[in-house]
C-alpha cells in the first residue's frame, strides 16, 4: 500500500515540476489574412502591380480610411498579379490603392471583410479596381481542424482517465 502512495507522489512531484514557474505568452494564434488576385479587364498592354496600400475603414463610406499598418507579422505586400494581407484583426470595411506598372494609381471600391482567411478577385479596370470577394463556402480552416481534433483526443483521454480511476477505486 505504501509503495503505491510513494510512487503517486513522485509522479505527482514530477508533474508539479513539469510545470513553468513564469508565465510565457506568444503569439501564435491563428491571424485573418487576405488574398487578392488580379486579372486586367481593359485593352491594351499589360500591366502589372508597381506597389500598392491598403486602407483600413470603420464606416461603409470609408471616411477616415488610414492605410494598414506593419506591425511584426501585420502587413499589406504585393507581387505581379496578386496582393496578400495579413492582420492581428482587419477593420470591418477597406479599400486598395494600387499603383502600376503604366504609372496610374487606381482606387478600388469600399469592400467589406467576407471571412477568416478571405480571397477576393480584383478587376483591373481602365481608370479604377472593382473588388469582388470569392465565397469559399464549406471549406474548413485547417486551424480549427486541428482545434477540433485536439478537443476530441482530450475529451477521449478523460474520460479513460475517469474509467480507470473508477475501475481501480473499485478494486480497492
Amino acid at each position: 500500500m505504501r509503495a503505491k502512495y510513494k510512487r503517486v507522489l513522485i509522479l505527482l512531484v514530477f508533474w508539479i515540476s513539469c510545470l513553468p514557474f513564469q508565465s510565457a505568452s506568444a503569439d501564435i494564434g491563428p491571424k485573418p489574412t487576405m488574398d487578392f488576385t488580379f486579372t486586367q479587364q481593359f485593352a491594351g498592354a499589360k500591366v502589372s502591380i508597381s506597389s500598392g496600400t491598403m486602407f483600413e475603414c470603420d464606416q461603409p463610406d470609408c471616411s477616415g480610411a488610414k492605410p494598414l499598418m506593419e506591425a511584426g507579422p501585420q502587413r499589406f505586400s504585393c507581387e505581379a498579379a496578386s496582393c496578400h494581407a495579413l492582420a492581428y484583426g482587419f477593420n470591418n470595411y477597406h479599400r486598395l490603392e494600387i499603383q502600376f506598372s503604366d504609372g496610374k494609381t487606381r482606387q478600388s471600391n469600399v469592400f467589406k471583410t467576407s471571412e477568416f482567411n478571405a480571397t477576393y478577385k480584383v478587376t483591373i479596370r481602365q481608370d479604377d479596381l472593382l473588388v469582388e470577394p470569392n465565397s469559399s463556402l464549406g471549406t474548413v480552416s485547417p486551424y480549427i481542424f486541428i482545434l477540433l481534433c485536439c478537443c476530441c483526443l482530450l475529451g477521449v483521454a478523460a474520460v479513460v482517465v475517469i474509467v480507470i480511476l473508477i475501475v481501480r477505486r473499485r478494486n480497492i
